[in-house]
Order: C-alpha cells, then structure tokens, then sequence
C-alpha cells in the first residue's frame, strides 16, 4: 500500500526541499520588514509599502511554503524505512520544525498588529526574533545531515 511513496521518495523530497527553501526566506525575511516597518510613521507611505509587503509575502510565499513543507514532510516520515524512530535526532528535528511553525504563527499576528495601526513592539524586539528563524533552521539541517544521536 505503501509502495507508491517509496516509488515517489526523489519527488517528495525534492518537493519538501523546494518547500522549506521557500518557507526559510520567508522566515528570515518577514521580520527583517517588522524592524524597517517599525521605524516608519505609522500611516505613512513608507508604512503602506511595508504592509503590502509583508502581506503578500505571508500570504503568497510563507503560508503554501509551510503547508508544502509540513504536507511532503510527512509524506517522508510515512514512506517505509526513511526514518529509524529509535534515535534521537528525528525528535529533536520535530521539535524544531514545531517551534518554527509556532513562529511563523507569532509573525502572522505580529503582521496584523502592523496592519492595525502600527508596532506594538520596540525595534530591537523584531530584530532578535529576525535570528530565531536562523537558530532554528541550523538545528534542524545538523538533525537531518549529521544525525548525531
């Protein structure tokens, strides 16, 4: 029954690459803007700009990306004898990948935030949570490459 995904394992994967590639520059970039958007006059041209950016890079770019990476991610896990459950390092990959998901989720409401009427948050706050992504991301390629556990 299975034999299909064992079949399509180089498209799969090659679709979660494409997907994670896309969901990633998504991530590094979207709080890059929040720390621009921050600093611009709420109301003001320069404010607009950054909010249809923002807009269309969640929605266009970052929202599919992750709905790709999550969908042939789990393709993968399912497919017969890609991923040994007794080590440790699928786990900890999980857990990463789970904590990016919930980031990507604070960005979405961070973005709406914007849309309402401005930053909430100081700069440097947006400027931090720009390496979230980057700390995350070198987690889980060391998981997935080295497998050290």
């Amino acid at each position: 029954m299975m034999d299909w995904l064992a079949a399509a394992y180089p498209w799969i994967k090659s679709l979660h690459v494409i997907s994670v590639i896309s969901w990633m520059a998504g991530m590094l970039y979207l709080p890059r803007l929040f720390v621009y958007h921050a600093v611009a006059a709420p109301g003001s041209e320069q404010a607009e700009t950054f909010q249809v950016m923002e807009r269309r890079l969640l929605r266009a770019i970052m929202n599919p990306a992750m709905i790709g990476t999550w969908l042939f991610g789990g393709l993968l896990l399912a497919t017969p004898g890609i991923v040994d459950w007794a080590a440790g390092w699928i786990y900890v990959k999980l857990g990463a990948v789970a904590c990016m998901t919930i980031a990507h989720h604070v960005f979405a409401l961070w973005r709406k935030e914007f849309e309402r009427g401005g930053a909430l948050r100081p700069q440097r706050v947006y400027r931090i949570a720009n390496e979230i992504p980057a700390v995350l991301m070198i987690v889980i390629v060391v998981m997935v490459i080295a497998r050290p556990f």
